[in-house]
């Protein structure tokens, strides 16, 4: 993407192609046009393991996600920030933590969270990012029609791993006002939707590890590469919802445990992460 709207990449809505596995939706694009970095792609609600990644065009997604189906003007997380190993070998991979909310169709989406995107920001750190889907039409990252708040925080910028933020997405004042610490850092305005999508129906936090179809299983890792089992793996914690009386009650799943998995499962938090093939991945330059 590289700030470019409308590139052709993989998209979560709609039927599979042939030999593809179907994730919710309608693949926007074809193998020779579909170009780096991939998009972010919220999971369908409650997808069941499969102990293989989902596949659309030569991409492929695996995710550790905990999810909520009720209408809510927001969603709030506390995240950890890791610093994922990723296959070089393939620049258009990524492995990242956010939160999403999305409408009971699950074709308009607004996310926020870090990346670690070689292909998007340049380096192997983890980077802050804001996306939006529109009527299951993608954008591009940290732009697209986002307005940018001025602050500590902005969009794109890089994060220190072994540290820890609190994402929020909220609907307020005519748009979907995102967050850091409290900071705001911008908002979509609800203009992009022509007003169609002022409130949300599926609410989750997930991580999501995107692979080039040619390197699957990945040693991409999620997290910090540990398993969601261990006492050590990345997490999410302190889950909110905002502008409904039901209690927070995240459903956590993992696409393929054998790769990335769940443990110290409640009901608004759950660790999560794995190192993917196990395999070492090739050796990389150091941080840019």
């Amino acid at each position: 993407m590289l700030g470019a709207c409308g590139i052709v990449a993989a998209s979560a809505f709609g039927g599979a192609a042939p030999g593809e596995t179907n994730f919710g939706g309608t693949p926007l694009g074809g193998a020779a046009g579909r170009a780096a970095p991939l998009a972010p792609l919220a999971p369908s609600a409650s997808a069941p393991a499969t102990d293989t990644p989902y596949c659309y065009y030569g991409a492929c997604y695996d995710y550790v996600a905990g999810d909520q189906s009720v209408d809510s003007s927001g969603l709030s997380v506390v995240t950890s920030v890791e610093d994922p190993k990723l296959d070089h070998e393939f620049p258009d991979e990524h492995s990242l933590q956010e939160i999403s909310i999305q409408d009971s169709a699950q074709t308009s989406t607004v996310e926020l969270g870090w990346t670690v995107d070689e292909g998007l920001n340049g380096d192997y750190r983890p980077h802050l990012f804001v996306y939006h889907w529109v009527d299951g039409q993608e954008s591009c990252y940290n732009g697209c029609g986002f307005v940018s708040e001025p602050g500590q925080f902005a969009a794109g910028k890089a994060l220190n791993p072994g540290t820890a933020v609190l994402l929020r997405i909220q609907q307020k004042y005519g748009a979907w006002r995102l967050s850091v610490d409290g900071m705001e850092i911008g908002y979509f305005p609800d203009s992009l939707w022509s007003g169609s999508f002022t409130a949300g129906q599926l609410n989750s936090v997930f991580g999501e590890v995107a692979m080039d179809a040619a390197d699957v299983p990945s040693c991409t890792q999620m997290g910090d590469g540990a398993f969601g089992t261990r006492p050590n793996a990345s997490w999410f914690a302190d889950y909110e919802l905002y502008g409904t009386d039901t209690a927070p009650a995240l459903n956590v799943f993992a696409t393929s445990a054998a790769y990335y998995d769940q443990g110290s499962v409640s009901a608004t938090g759950f660790r999560l992460g794995g190192p993917g093939s196990g395999a070492a991945c090739p050796a990389r330059a150091a941080h840019k």
